[in-house]
């Protein structure tokens, strides 16, 4: 499948990673003489501050570890509550399970996205967080999440994992808000096979970070970016290596030519599918900011996905969803409820389990969403010819299928 960041490495990306082993300096924080700092995260952290325009960044050695940084950052733990939408990635709920509190599922709507209208429905004086995943490059409607949720006093976590670039009302994602996540896996926007980034504006969630990523440490490095002002306390292991970074940096440098290349690619295919009987595309909150990687169909007629899906694949048309994303009710650690240690689980005390909010049944509208959509992955080694052959090949088979 032709990719986004992991198709586009090349000679950047060797260049900067050289440079990290022909210094012999792998470690974020000290080198051979340990004279800090080497260059090639805390460049990273400069020019992704930059470019998402917020005011701290920090690097961390996966998406999955950002996730759990910034909820502890945000003094997320036992006997909290975390609003998500049940259509999310593993680690979206299980970074919740392991800071300790309850994560609550939540509707999707057209988007695909978090249904704003849920955090009323489902906020109670336990809730600390909603957590808002920008699925696949759309933006979720952030200006009536954050509304909704600072007006009840919750923390807004943008998980950007799948959709750095992405832009909502001319800003990128990211800085909506209280703190985001972002993932540099290898199946992400920009990879360096595995690391993630933590960004925020609030000083105190920024040394908060710091700490937990690093045994509770705050070094001179973060120091000089901004004085330590938190009591120490215990942290986690997350830091990002300076081969990881080097990588990372080369691949954020590409990131906007992707987003270029992908909307193109896009808007070659959109205009020519519009107004297909019985066939809707996926709801984007803001048009001008979507990356374009991803064009989901929606059928009017669930029965009529899978031929389509079928007729689609024997003409050599990629319509396998890039992500293994489906809903958190359907995995197996939901059915159990478990944690690694049962004292451990939020859902101890729900009897009996699977408990309502953790069923299908619970979820009609995501359900219904999620069995009636065709993804179309793009990406950039895709060309102006395949995009006008995958908008012709759509064309034909719905004529076929839906008549």
């Amino acid at each position: 499948m032709p990719g986004l960041g992991a198709a586009a490495i090349g000679t950047e990306e060797e260049v900067l990673v050289l440079d990290v082993l022909r210094r012999k300096e792998p470690f974020r924080y000290y080198g051979m003489d340990f004279k800090p700092t080497p260059p090639m995260v805390a460049q990273l952290e400069k020019e992704f501050r930059e470019y998402i325009g917020t005011d701290y960044a920090l690097g961390v050695s996966s998406g999955t570890g950002a996730l759990e940084v910034a909820l502890a950052a945000m003094g997320i733990g036992t006997g909290d509550e975390v609003i998500l939408t049940a259509w999310s990635w593993i680690a979206c709920f299980t970074a919740i399970v392991r800071a300790g509190a309850r994560p609550v599922l939540a509707e999707i709507d057209e988007s695909l996205n978090l249904d704003p209208a849920e955090i009323g429905r489902l906020a109670t004086p336990h809730t600390r967080a909603v957590l808002i995943v920008h699925y696949q490059g759309v933006a979720a409607d952030m200006e009536r999440i954050v509304f909704e949720a600072h007006k009840r006093g919750i923390f807004v976590l943008e998980d950007c994992a799948q959709s750095l670039g992405t832009r909502y009302r001319g800003r990128q994602i990211g800085t909506w808000g209280d703190i985001a996540t972002f993932s540099f896996q290898f199946n992400k926007v920009a990879t360096c096979g595995e690391g993630g980034m933590v960004t925020m504006r609030d000083q105190r969630l920024y040394e908060r970070s710091v700490r937990l990523s690093d045994l509770g440490n705050y070094r001179p490095y973060h120091a000089a970016i901004v004085p330590a002002r938190e009591v120490a306390f215990v942290g986690g292991q997350y830091r990002l290596s300076e081969l990881a970074g080097a990588m990372a940096l080369a691949q954020l440098r590409k990131v906007d030519r992707m987003w270029a290349h992908c909307r193109a690619l896009q808007a070659r295919i959109l205009p020519k599918i519009k107004g297909l009987k019985g066939v809707a595309t996926r709801h984007v909150p803001d048009p001008t900011g979507d990356f374009g990687f991803e064009i989901y169909l929606l059928l009017d007629n669930p029965a009529q996905v899978a031929p389509f899906r079928e007729k689609l694949d024997a003409r050599n048309v990629n319509c396998g969803a890039r992500t293994g994303t489906y809903p958190q009710y359907n995995r197996d650690y939901v059915k159990t409820g478990l944690a690694h240690h049962p004292a451990l689980s939020p859902f101890r005390d729900l009897k009996p389990w699977p408990a309502p909010g953790y069923r299908a049944e619970d979820f009609p509208r995501t359900e219904d969403l999620t069995k009636r959509f065709i993804a179309l992955p793009l990406g950039w080694l895709y060309t102006s010819e395949d995009a006008d052959y995958i908008a012709d090949a759509i064309v034909a088979v719905h004529k076929e299928v839906c008549g």
